[in-house]
Order: structure tokens, then sequence, then C-alpha cells
């Protein structure tokens, strides 16, 4: 890869999911990424505070507990707030409460302001690929 990406990743709210946040960071980072791994019970603020320091291209945030649609709720107009207008969003994991069809919770998060929405059990390989497209590599 030519040019080093430099990812901010994280689990998002009172989320202590660990075990996939380390699968992906082991993955993207040995995909060519810079990844700045923040770890679990992050906050919106804390995501956006290391992307403004970092010069992140992108924040990848998880979710595993169910309740991503109300964390995720508002980053897209904070990471504005903060002069990060071009910065990507990608959101994955078990995102919402319930069994709910999927094409319905990507459109919803894709309202919120995200450019990648993805399902539970999405590869890593997955990631990497959207990746690679959205920053031409």
């Amino acid at each position: 890869m030519d040019k080093k990406v430099t990812l901010v990743l994280g689990v998002i709210g009172a989320d202590v999911h660990a075990v996939g946040i380390k699968i992906l960071d082991y993955a993207i980072s040995n995909a060519g990424f810079n990844v700045i791994n923040l770890g679990v019970m992050v906050s919106q603020e804390e995501f956006i505070n290391a992307a403004v320091e970092s010069a992140a291209d992108a924040i990848l945030v998880s979710s595993l507990y169910g309740h991503g649609e109300i964390d995720c709720r508002g980053l897209r107009e904070k990471c504005d707030e903060a002069g990060l207008t071009d910065i990507k969003l990608y959101v994955g994991g078990n995102i919402v409460v319930g069994k709910s069809d999927f094409a319905e919770v990507k459109e919803t998060f894709v309202k919120m302001g995200y450019d990648r929405v993805y399902p539970p059990g999405t590869s890593p390989e997955t990631c990497i690929r959207d990746l690679k497209i959205d920053f031409d590599l």
C-alpha cells in the first residue's frame, strides 16, 4: 500500500465486548492500515478526539450489545463540528436490539451519516476490501 490510511477503531458506548475489536485491529493492521485501537467503552468524544489528534481518515465503530443505534446517533454531526467533514464513518456488529431487517437497519445508519454499515458476522476481509475501495488503494 503506497499511502498509509489511518483509522480510529473502537467499541462504542457501554459495550465491553473486546474479542471482535482485537480481531479487527489485527486483520486491518496486517492489511497495511495504521490502526488506532481505542478498545472498549469508547465515547463519541473519544473517537473524535483520537481522529483529530491522528488526522484519521476514518472511524470504525463496533457494537455488539445492541445499543449501537442509540450510541451512534449524532456522531456525524459531532465530526462535522470538530472539522472532520471528510472523515469516513463505518459501523458494524450487532448494532440494534432484537431481530430487524438488515436493509432497514442499514438505511437508518446511512441516514445518520455512516458510509458503510455491516451486519453481525461480517468478516474483517469485507471491511478491508471496502476500505481499499473507499481510499483508492
